[in-house]
Formats: C-alpha cells, sequence, structure tokens
C-alpha cells in the first residue's frame, strides 16, 4: 500500500465541488489521487452537477463541469491505495448499483475513508456503517439509520470522525471534512 495514494469514486452526475475540491486538495497536499468510474478508463470524462441551497426545500441542481478520470476501475486493487474519498450527487445512487464498488467499499472498511453528502448512500448498500456515527445530506438518513449507522444530525459545514470513517452533509463541510480525513491518514499540515 502507498501511503502517498488515494482513491476516488466518480460517476456521471457526481457533485462539482465535492468531486473537484477534494481532489485538487488532496492533490496539492501530495497525494497521488486516482478518479475511477465503473465502465470508464483514464482520460474520459464524467459530467458533474452543481447543487446549491437557494432557500428551496431541497437543493437545486445545475449542470457542471467535464471531470477528467485519471485511473481504469478495472485494474483498481484497495490494497494500493491509503485510503478512499466518496463524492455526493447522483452517482452515488447507481454506483452502489454495482457490485464491484460495493466489493471495493468493503475492502476498504478499517481504513481511512472520507464519504460526503450522498455518498453515505453507498457506504449504506456495502453495509459497513453498522454502529456508526455518519453524517450525509438529511434525504440520506433513512438509508444511514436501515444499514445499522447512527445518523448525525450536524450543520451543513461541519463533519463528523468515527474511527477511520470521516463524514459530512454536504459540499459546505470541505474545510473541516478533509481537515478531518487528512488527520485520520496521519497527516499533519503546519502554516
Amino acid at each position: 500500500m502507498s501511503a502517498k495514494k488515494l482513491l476516488l469514486l466518480a460517476g456521471d452526475y457526481v457533485e462539482d465541488y465535492e468531486i473537484m475540491v477534494p481532489y485538487q486538495a488532496l492533490s496539492m497536499l501530495g497525494f497521488t489521487v486516482d478518479a475511477v468510474c465503473p465502465g470508464k478508463k483514464a482520460g474520459e470524462h464524467v459530467l458533474t452537477a452543481i447543487h446549491d441551497f437557494e432557500g428551496a426545500q431541497t437543493y437545486s441542481e445545475k449542470p457542471g463541469h467535464r471531470f477528467a478520470l485519471t485511473a481504469d476501475f478495472e485494474g483498481v486493487d484497495a490494497a494500493d491505495y491509503a485510503g478512499l474519498v466518496i463524492p455526493g450527487g447522483r452517482a452515488p445512487e447507481y454506483l452502489r448499483l454495482d457490485q464491484r464498488v460495493i466489493d471495493l467499499v468493503r475492502a476498504f472498511a478499517g481504513r481511512p475513508v472520507a464519504a460526503v453528502c450522498h455518498g453515505a448512500q453507498v457506504l449504506a448498500a456495502a453495509r459497513v456503517i453498522e454502529g456508526r456515527t455518519v453524517s450525509a445530506y438529511p434525504a440520506c438518513r433513512p438509508e444511514v439509520e436501515l444499514a445499522g449507522g447512527i445518523y448525525a444530525d450536524i450543520a451543513v459545514d461541519d463533519a463528523v470522525t468515527d474511527g477511520w470513517l470521516v463524514t459530512a452533509p454536504a459540499w459546505p463541510a470541505h474545510p473541516r471534512w478533509l481537515a478531518q480525513f487528512i488527520a485520520v491518514l496521519g497527516v499533519q499540515v503546519a502554516i
């Protein structure tokens, strides 16, 4: 396992900030971040969606960017990575239906995992959150609880760490979510 390599799960209509910001921030810290998507290869793209909180009963959605994948999903071996990042958006709703994704997520149980927003849907489907405190977008609360997780109803800009697992409700939590994740990875940043 390389302490410098992280795996990032992607899929079409992943939330734009929730894939772009962690990818860039973790890369800036010196990690090699392999962004993968089932059925796609390095150099191909996933489409992103921008979700915003504009006073409606749920978030709004607008077209985002084309995010370039950096590795092939087919060749991924969890043993090669120090941790896993699962962004939200709509991608988790169908990624969780792919048994290869579920097996991959299960292989990371007990090792550093960061999931934000709807990323908890993948964790719930993989059945790796039983007894763990997990934050997610509020609409995912039933799935977290049905999978045996303890839903953390926290502010949209907060995050929670439970052992190896770092979760947050949405992209406004990036500063706390990423800070907690790098702490679980054993990284210290001096300024």
